[in-house]
C-alpha cells in the first residue's frame, strides 16, 4: 500500500498554511530527517513546492525560528540549528595523550554522529514514507522468514531450550556458530579456526569491539572516503582522529594512504574490501599486497568489514585471505541476508588477539544469545543459508539491470560500476537539496554528503537496487531534479 504523505497542505485543515508547513518541518528536524547544518528550501521555491505563497512560506519559517529549530543567516536562507557538539572542539578538549585536533577533524567528530543518526533512521523506515530506495538492507518479502522459524523450533525444542536460554552463553559465543563460520570462511579461503572466532550482537558491535580493543582516544585511524557514515560516527565518538584515504574503483589510493601512514602514524585502517559501501567497489590484488605492504611498513593493523560476502563472488580478493589473519580482523554478519533484527556477527582474529577481544567483549556485552546463534548455525549446517543466498542474488541482478535502465532514463549516470547491493549514482544536482524535494513527494534517499567525514556538498546519492525499482521513484526524482536545477 502506498503510504506516502501527501505532496500539497490542506487548505480547509485545522491549522492555518504555514503551521502545517511548520510542523513537516519540524518533524522532519526531530526524527533527524533534515540533519543540523542543512539549508531548508529558498522561500521561492518552497512556495512553489508546496502551491503556497512566499509570505506564508515566511511565516512558517518564523514558526521554526521561534521555537529555535532554524536559524537565518543573511543573504544565505534558514539552516537547522547544531545541536550540542560530540566530540573535541580544539586542543584544549583533546583525550590526554591525543594529537590536537585540527579544525576540520573537530567539525567531522561533531558531524559525524549526527549524518549516522539521520541514515539510520532512514535505514529503519520513517512513518507515513515509502520503502527507502536509500536503505541499507534488502526488503522483508526477499528475506526468508520459514527458514528463519524452522531452525530456531528445532534448536529451541523439548527439552533443548533450557541450557540454551536459561543461563549465559560461552563468552567467546556458541561453539557450534563458530564451527560453523569456520568453515564458511574456508569457502573464502580464509582459515580461522573456532577460537580464532568470536561471536558479536551484528556486524556494527564487531566493529565496535576490535576498536575498543586496539585502539586509545587520540589515535588516527584510516577509513575509506566515500565510506559508511556510521563507521565514521563510531570512531569520532570513541575519540579517533578520522583520515579518509579516497577510495577508487579498485581500492584506497596508495599514494595518499602512504602520506598519511608517514604523517599521522595510524594504528588501524577500516576497510570494506568486497563491494564497498557505497560505490559497490571491489578491492584488486594489487591493492591488497599494496596495503598489507603499507601495514607492515607502518606498523597498523587492517579491520576488514565482509558484511556483503553472502551477496559477492566467494573468490573476491580481501585482504585478510592474503595475509593470513597476522595483520588482519575480518568482520561480518548475516543482517543483509538473514534478518536485519537478528543482530548477529562475529569477527576472526589473530590468535594473539582472542583473549584481549574476548576481555572486552565481556565487559561491554557480557556474551551473546544462544538460542539465535545455533538456529544461524543450523541455516549455515544445512545449506539453507547458501541456497537462499543465490536465490538472492539472481532476484538482485535482475533488480539492478531494471533500476540501471531506470535511472539512466532519468538522466542519472553511474559513478562506479554497478555490482552488489548498492548503486553510486550522480544525479547531476546538489542531494542533499534534492533529498529534501524527494521528502515531500514522500520518499527517502541517501545523499551523497552523508558518506563522507566531513560535510561537503555532493552531487552523488546511494541507492539500493533492490528497494528502488518503483518507476514512480524516478519519476519524481527526474522532477525534483530539473525543478532544482
Amino acid at each position: 500500500m502506498d503510504t506516502a504523505p501527501p505532496a500539497t497542505l490542506v487548505r480547509a485543515g485545522a491549522q492555518t498554511l504555514s503551521e502545517q508547513l511548520a510542523s513537516r518541518f519540524a518533524q522532519r528536524i526531530e526524527q533527524r530527517l533534515l540533519l543540523p547544518g542543512a539549508r531548508l528550501p529558498s522561500v521561492r521555491g518552497c512556495a512553489q513546492a508546496h502551491g503556497v505563497s512566499p509570505s506564508t512560506v515566511v511565516a512558517a519559517y518564523d514558526l521554526l525560528l521561534a521555537r529555535g529549530l532554524v536559524e537565518a543567516h543573511r543573504q544565505r536562507g534558514f539552516f537547522v540549528r547544531e545541536r550540542s557538539a560530540t566530540g573535541p572542539a580544539d586542543e584544549a578538549d583533546a583525550p590526554s595523550g591525543a594529537r590536537a585536533f585540527t579544525r576540520a577533524q573537530a567539525q567531522a567528530a561533531r558531524v559525524a554522529p549526527v549524518n549516522a543518526a539521520g541514515l539510520i533512521r532512514s535505514m529503519l523506515g520513517a512513518p507515513g514514507l515509502r520503502p527507502s530506495p536509500g536503505q541499507g538492507t534488502l526488503p522483508s518479502d526477499w528475506l526468508d522468514a520459514e527458514m528463519l522459524g524452522a531452525a530456531l523450533r528445532r534448536v529451541t525444542a523439548g527439552e533443548r531450550l533450557a541450557p540454551l536460554a536459561l543461563s549465559y552463553g560461552e563468552p567467546a559465543g556458541d561453539a557450534r556458530l563458530r564451527t560453523a563460520l569456520s568453515q564458511r570462511l574456508q569457502d573464502f579461503g580464509l582459515q580461522a579456526a573456532p577460537r580464532q572466532i568470536l561471536t558479536t550482537t551484528g556486524a556494527t558491535q564487531a566493529l565496535d569491539l576490535a576498536c575498543r580493543t586496539l585502539l586509545q582516544p587520540g589515535d588516527a585511524v584510516l577509513v575509506d572516503e566515500p565510506g559508511w557514515t556510521v563507521e565514521f560516527a563510531r570512531l569520532a565518538l570513541l575519540g579517533m582522529r578520522v583520515l579518509g584515504v579516497p577510495r577508487g574503483p579498485d581500492g584506497p589510493d596508495l599514494q595518499v594512504m602512504e602520506r598519511m601512514a608517514r604523517e599521522h602514524a595510524p594504528k588501524l585502517y577500516v576497510t570494506v574490501s568486497v563491494l564497498h559501501n557505497p560505490t559497490s567497489g571491489m578491492l584488486s590484488p594489487r591493492s591488497a599486497h599494496a596495503v598489507l605492504g603499507l601495514a607492515a611498513q607502518y606498523g597498523f593493523r587492517v579491520l576488514e568489514d565482509d558484511i556483503y560476502a553472502w551477496l559477492a563472488p566467494p573468490h573476491a580478493t580481501r585482504i585478510a585471505v592474503l595475509d593470513g589473519l597476522q595483520r588482519t580482523l575480518v568482520a561480518g554478519g548475516f543482517s543483509k541476508i538473514l534478518a536485519p533484527a537478528w543482530r548477529i556477527g562475529y569477527l576472526a582474529v589473530p590468535d594473539e588477539l582472542v583473549d584481549s577481544l574476548i576481555d572486552t567483549k565481556l565487559m561491554t556485552m557480557l556474551t551473546t544469545p544462544s538460542p539465535l546463534e545455533q538456529a544461524v548455525a543450523v541455516c549455515l549446517e544445512q545449506g539453507q543459508l547458501r541456497r537462499h543466498a543465490e536465490r538472492v542474488m539472481q532476484r538482485l541482478d535482475a533488480a539492478r539491470h531494471r533500476v540501471v535502465a531506470l535511472a539512466q532514463r532519468a538522466g542519472c549516470r553511474f559513478a562506479a560500476a554497478p555490482q552488489g547491493l548498492f548503486g553510486w549514482v550522480d544525479t547531476g544536482v546538489d542531494t542533499e537539496r534534492l533529498a529534501h524535494a524527494m521528502l515531500d513527494r514522500g520518499w527517502l534517499v541517501a545523499p551523497g554528503h552523508l558518506f563522507f567525514s566531513a560535510r561537503r556538498p555532493s552531487t552523488l546519492m546511494r541507492i539500493n537496487y533492490a528497494s528502488s525499482q518503483d518507476a514512480r521513484f524516478w519519476k519524481d526524482l527526474e522532477a525534483a531534479r530539473d525543478a532544482l536545477a
